[in-house]
C-alpha cells in the first residue's frame, strides 16, 4: 500500500468527495439526505469550508479516498468555539485507519482554530464511528430518539463530544 497524505481540500476534488457522498446518501443511514447530490449542489457547500473551518482529504496514489471538515455547529454567536465534524470515507477503505488519520488532523486542525469543542452526530448503529470517536477521546452527551426518517424506519442520532482545552 501506497502512502497516504492529508491535505485541504481543492474545488478539483469535487468530482471524488461528490462519488464518496452520495455512495453514503444510497447505502447509510450515516446522513440524512434522501437524494444524491449534484456536483452544483456539492460545489456551494464547498465554499462553506473558509477560514476556521476546514475541508481535508486523504489522498493515495492521486485518488481521494477519505474526506473530513469542521462545519459551523450553530449560528448563534455563542456557539462560535464549537464545531461539529464529519468524515466519509471511501467504502473500499474502510478499515484501514483513514477515519483516525483524518479526525487526529482535524482535531490538530480544531486546537490550531481556537475551537473549545468538536462534536460529532452519529446515527445509531454506526458502530465504527462511535468506536473511532470514543478511542479518539469523544464522550456520549446524549441520544436524540427518531429525529431522522431513512430506509422506512426511524433513525437515532447520538451526540459525543471532544473538549479540546
Amino acid at each position: 500500500m501506497s502512502e497516504i497524505t492529508v491535505r485541504h481540500a481543492h474545488i478539483s476534488d469535487l468530482p471524488a468527495l461528490l462519488a464518496i457522498y452520495n455512495h453514503v446518501v444510497r447505502t447509510s443511514a450515516a446522513t440524512f439526505d434522501l437524494e444524491e447530490q449534484t456536483l452544483e449542489q456539492r460545489e456551494k457547500w464547498f465554499h462553506k469550508f473558509t477560514g476556521r473551518y476546514p475541508l481535508i482529504v486523504a489522498e493515495q496514489d492521486g485518488a481521494v479516498i477519505g474526506y473530513a471538515s469542521i462545519s459551523l455547529f450553530r449560528e448563534k454567536q455563542a456557539y462560535q468555539q464549537t464545531g461539529e465534524s464529519s468524515i466519509y470515507i471511501h467504502h473500499e477503505h474502510h478499515g484501514k485507519g483513514l477515519g483516525k488519520l483524518l479526525m487526529n488532523e482535524l482535531i490538530a486542525l480544531a486546537r490550531e482554530n481556537d475551537f473549545h469543542v468538536l462534536i460529532a452526530g452519529i446515527t445509531e448503529g454506526n458502530d465504527a464511528s462511535v468506536q473511532l470517536h470514543q478511542r479518539l477521546g469523544f464522550e456520549w452527551a446524549g441520544t436524540f430518539r427518531e429525529v431522522g426518517y431513512k430506509f422506512d424506519q426511524f433513525q437515532d442520532v447520538s451526540f459525543y463530544q471532544l473538549i479540546l482545552k
